[in-house]
């Protein structure tokens, strides 16, 4: 089966689908700049994957179950959407956040082929970070007093598993899908990481990101390395040229700010709601 994935390391649903694929030991190939038809249909949404060059899907968690994971419920969905409450605080440090970018560059074989991509990425960066800062200053979404509280479901979902993962004796979707959460959280470091290290009520959670990390000791996308025992090394930065190519892009992204915001503002109409 040939899997073509697009999408950015730091979305947790891109995360929860290259766990997936790693965990089935299928081979992909990862771009982070949208194919033309995912573009023109559902923008820069991501995760999109195509199996075997067939139609771009774009639900992690239907790609997961087509990757012969037991889909899963509506509520458990749920909770996993909401222990991703405090992802806006992902720019409260605009030049940590458009560095953490930068460092995931794409690596794509080809040489010219990354670099196009890896300038054309900052078009991605600039669109996110567009995203958040509406969600907190226009539309100000509410979010807990405690970031700990939205782990407890799965704290308990731990204590009642009859294995060492949510999903039993193996990880299922629910792990993929609570995983990816994670990496987002330490990928850009925000206030939810701080609860996962040190609330007392979280012991739990703790010890299945240990196991997590003992099963995907040699994922190349673990952000949670540097912040969870054990100890694992951060993913692979992109070279000092691709990134300079990013920073370049980024220029140009800010001396064309009316255009820039103007095909922004039009994608994220056209995001499927």
């Amino acid at each position: 089966m040939r899997v073509d994935v697009y999408g950015a390391n730091h979305s947790p649903w891109v995360q929860a689908v290259l766990l997936g694929l790693h965990e089935k030991s299928i081979e992909h190939s990862l771009r982070q700049v949208p194919p033309l038809q995912t573009l023109k249909k559902t923008a820069v949404l991501m995760p999109a994957v195509s199996f075997d060059a067939g139609p771009w899907q774009t639900e992690s968690s239907q790609i997961l179950a087509k990757l012969g994971f037991t889909p899963i419920s509506e509520p458990d969905l749920a909770a996993v959407q909401a222990a991703w409450q405090g992802v806006l605080h992902r720019t409260d440090k605009p030049l940590d956040f458009f560095v953490g970018f930068a460092d995931a560059g794409d690596d794509s074989a080809a040489l010219l082929q990354r670099s196009i991509r890896n300038f054309l990425r900052s078009f991605i960066a600039v669109y996110m970070f567009t995203l958040i800062t509406y969600a907190k200053r226009v539309l100000k979404l509410p979010e807990p007093a405690d970031f700990g509280d939205q782990y407890l479901p799965w704290e308990r979902a731990l204590a009642a598993s009859a294995g060492p993962f949510i999903d039993g004796d193996a990880p299922g979707i629910r792990d993929l899908l609570l995983f990816g959460v994670v990496q987002c959280h330490c990928s850009i470091p925000t206030p939810p990481l701080t609860a996962l290290q040190s609330d007392p009520r979280l012991s739990a959670m703790r010890g299945w990101i240990a196991t997590m990390h003992k099963r995907f000791s040699n994922y190349p996308h673990l952000y949670s390395g540097a912040y969870f025992a054990p100890n694992l090394p951060q993913p692979k930065r992109a070279g000092v040229g691709q990134r300079g190519l990013f920073y370049l892009g980024l220029l140009a992204m800010f001396v064309l700010l009316p255009v820039t915001l103007s095909l922004v503002i039009v994608l994220m109409i056209r995001v499927p709601r």
